[in-house]
């Protein structure tokens, strides 16, 4: 966890290729906390982004799944507070609240939210009864049935990633999905005041939107995303700005893991749900996404 990480100061905005070696340029302003928090500091995921995806072919910097410090020289996309570019902003933030909280992001999410919550299978490292008990990522074979990936995340990582790194089960999250359901309180435990729970699940990108459409740059890892018009998002969260038709009301929180971990929060209709599958590429949409929306249509139809 000693690893160098590069400063946000001196990520810069990949505006191009010369061939195989990138443009890049300083950004415009300097990039907020408030701009992480919303996917709004122009970082990317290499999945989404064409861009993004050469640059860490003919560069070598990694991706930030293998764990490697080196993901961090990853460049902005777009000068800070031009778009929502969904992307490694969360993994960012981490660094920021280590710095503020003055600890690693394991022990001040263990003290801070799964620790009150009594979420104790929620982790970044995995104990060996733990990892027995895993179940490991899926992809479809050649033969079209389901294989195992194998283990995809390094257990001894160069940092803890805010953006993608605990283990959990479906019993531990469904605490967490409640507590925002309750604002901010679970079983008489506080872990966010109401008004940041309201934060959360109000529109934080104003005139901004999130794109009806994100086309795949890389197919294995995710299916190109067809959300629809009317999507804004909070803090950390997804949101609908209209009913959907048998379905969750305006106002909904949403988001998922690139596991196919899809969760929604609906503090109108007073229920909250998630699926797990373990499964890529992310929003499949003939698997994972059809069965996230099977689930919701059957909840609502029970009710």
């Amino acid at each position: 966890m000693d690893s160098y990480v590069p400063a946000f100061a001196d990520v810069q905005v990949l505006t191009g290729f010369d061939g195989d070696t990138p443009v890049l340029r300083a950004p415009a302003s300097r990039a907020t906390v408030r701009q992480l928090l919303t996917h709004t500091a122009g970082l990317g995921y290499w999945f989404w982004s064409e861009d993004l995806k050469k640059f860490e072919e003919v560069t070598g910097v990694p991706n930030v799944v293998p764990g490697s410090a080196e993901a961090f020289k990853a460049p902005m996309l777009t000068d800070p507070g031009v778009r929502f570019n969904y992307g490694i902003n969360t993994d960012w933030l981490g660094r920021v609240v280590e710095a503020i909280g003055g600890a690693g992001l394991d022990v001040l999410i263990a003290d801070g939210v799964t620790g009150p919550l009594g979420m104790a299978d929620t982790m970044f490292r995995l104990d060996p009864d733990r990892t027995a008990n895993c179940v490991t990522v899926h992809v479809k074979g050649a033969d079209g049935g389901w294989v195992s990936a194998g283990e995809i995340l390094n257990q001894e990582p160069d940092w803890w990633a805010g953006g993608h790194g605990l283990y959990s089960t479906p019993r531990d999250y469904i605490r967490f999905e409640r507590a925002l359901l309750r604002g901010g309180e679970l079983d008489g435990v506080r872990i966010l005041a109401p008004e940041t729970v309201d934060a959360a699940f109000t529109n934080q990108i104003g005139e901004l939107d999130v794109p009806s459409v994100i086309p795949t740059a890389d197919p294995p890892i995710s299916d190109t995303i067809e959300f629809g018009p009317g999507f804004k998002w909070g803090f950390g969260l997804l949101l609908n700005t209209t009913d959907i038709p048998g379905g969750r009301r305006a106002g909904t929180g949403a988001w998922a893991g690139l596991f196919n971990t899809h969760f929604f929060i609906d503090r109108t209709s007073g229920v909250c749900a998630s699926i797990y599958t373990n499964s890529l590429p992310f929003a499949s949409r003939q698997e994972a996404w059809q069965t996230y929306a099977d689930v919701e249509a059957a909840l609502y139809a029970s009710r």
